[in-house]
């Protein structure tokens, strides 16, 4: 046990850093915290002072007072007058965390008692470090020089206002926030044409768990789904694990071939505003032509609103807003303008398809966190979200016309899908060219790309293809970053 005077294991016990995302107060109370569940100072050892632990850890007296203070008044410590802090001995009546148990020969086989094989589908495109690269090319995440720090503060303090915290504390069971379907309906689906009820929405963890719930109600085995090919992995991974038959269709310059879509695919998966991961619009004539055969062959078509929350120069409208028969089901999330890791989506579908998700939901989740979503309700509310998604779109477009230049400048024999709007790039290189082996080339040198293998559900799969995302790169950086990866490529860099 640390002894009272034996400073060196005290600020050994409580490490702290500056670099951390929590504040130094918080970073003392959870070390104190830890080390007293863990058994690492006995309830007859006072802590060390205030005034020696500020030193020792290089902070604030007043920091360490604070600290203190909160975990008194949480029940952690006790103080007593004139000898100083002490673990609270009714703490340490509660077990103490268990330590591991060696691993044992006869552990059991989850692989042959699973009977969804998730680990089988193929893996996510990771980038754990992209933050530190200094080229990240990366799709998906977001530029931390652009998020809206303050605002998303301000909603967040509001939500946690006494009469706030009333709404969304209590268990809402199939519910979501009257607030934000209002807000959703209101502000959110108009952009792409929509007009929705209340009960024709519902909130989601994501645009993935819309479709997985979509896949766990309305899929079984044998189910045939036809798809973009190139599609997006995910949602081909997440019909398979629901037991469907996957069947590819290819897209050109305007988007899947309709013609080619089977007759008797039950569901059709498109991304009509902006196709993943080539980024090119779906015709006027293929949308028309969509929306014909699913009602000649009774299909239902999922609409993935894929990179269409941002501005573009001639937007169109979703398939759901020309939907007469309500065979249309529309998917939306706001990961692409607030935050990836915010994990906040949407459906909007027919009433009757809506109230089921919301009782299949019920049994999986409940309802997404209700703080967050009146956060994410407060933050439309107050135009913060109209304000964000003009701040994107402009700085978006002008990476995306600066990336192009640069490919043409610097990788000039890569052929790039060049269409408005969203938060990619997708390009063909040279026949023969392997983007795995360019990827890991380009990595050596801080540059992160994503190799397009992963799209085609084919079993030999496309090498020459790669997609790079803009939307978390500094514009000053996107020249110097595709100089580096044609130097990575094997070319010779031309004088700027």
């Amino acid at each position: 046990m640390p002894q009272r005077n034996d400073t060196a294991i005290w600020s050994g016990l409580f490490r702290i850093s500056p670099e951390s995302g929590q504040t130094l107060q918080a970073q003392i109370r959870q070390a104190i915290v830890a080390a007293i569940l863990d058994r690492q100072i006995a309830a007859s050892m006072p802590l060390p002072s205030c005034r020696i632990l500020a030193e020792k850890l290089g902070v604030a007296r007043g920091t360490v007072v604070l600290a203190f203070q909160q975990l008194v008044d949480q029940g952690f410590l006790i103080a007593k007058e004139r000898r100083g802090h002490f673990v609270n001995p009714e703490v340490l009546t509660t077990p103490a965390r268990p330590q591991k148990a060696p691993e044992q020969s006869n552990e059991i086989d989850w692989k042959k008692r699973r009977q969804i094989a998730a680990s089988d589908m193929p893996p996510p495109a990771k980038h754990e470090n992209w933050i530190k690269a200094s080229y990240p090319f990366v799709y998906g995440q977001f530029d931390p020089a652009l998020f809206p720090t303050a605002e998303w503060r301000e909603c967040n303090r509001m939500a946690l206002a006494v009469l706030e915290i009333r709404n969304w504390a209590s268990d809402m069971v199939d519910r979501d926030d009257p607030l934000l379907i209002e807000q959703i309906q209101a502000r959110l689906l108009p952009r792409r044409g929509i007009f929705a009820n209340p009960d024709e929405i519902i909130v989601t963890l994501g645009a993935q768990n819309a479709l997985y719930m979509l896949a766990t109600l309305l899929m079984t085995k044998g189910s045939k789904v036809a798809m973009e090919d190139p599609g997006y992995p995910d949602a081909r991974s997440i019909f398979k694990l629901a037991g469907a038959d996957v069947q590819p269709v290819p897209v050109d310059g305007s988007g899947i071939v309709t013609s080619a879509i089977p007759s008797d695919a039950e569901f059709v998966f498109v991304t009509p505003s902006h196709h993943c991961p080539t980024m090119v619009p779906l015709s006027a004539d293929r949308r028309q032509d969509l929306l014909s055969r699913a009602n000649r062959y009774n299909q239902i078509i999922i609409e993935d609103g894929y990179d269409s929350q941002l501005l573009d120069e001639a937007p169109q409208q979703a398939l759901k807003s020309v939907d007469r028969s309500g065979r249309v089901i529309y998917v939306g999330s706001m990961s692409k303008t607030l935050a990836p890791g915010l994990r906040l989506g949407y459906i909007v579908a027919s009433a009757g398809l809506i109230a089921e998700l919301r009782a299949l939901r019920r049994f999986m989740l409940r309802h997404p966190p209700a703080n967050n979503q009146r956060a994410v309700a407060l933050f439309l509310s107050l135009g913060h979200h109209e304000a964000l998604v003009r701040r994107l779109s402009a700085a978006f477009e002008e990476r995306r016309k600066r990336l192009i230049h640069a490919i043409s400048a610097f990788l000039p024999e890569w052929r790039p899908t060049d269409s408005a709007g969203g938060t990619s790039l997708w390009l063909e290189g040279p026949r023969g060219t392997d983007a795995r082996a360019l990827a890991t080339a380009a990595a050596s040198r801080s540059v992160i790309i994503e190799p397009g293998d992963r799209f085609f559900d084919r079993s030999e799969q496309p090498t020459r293809f790669m997609r790079l995302g803009f939307s978390s790169i500094a514009l000053q950086h996107i020249e110097p970053g595709i100089r580096e990866l044609a130097t990575a490529a094997g070319r010779r860099p031309a004088a700027a």
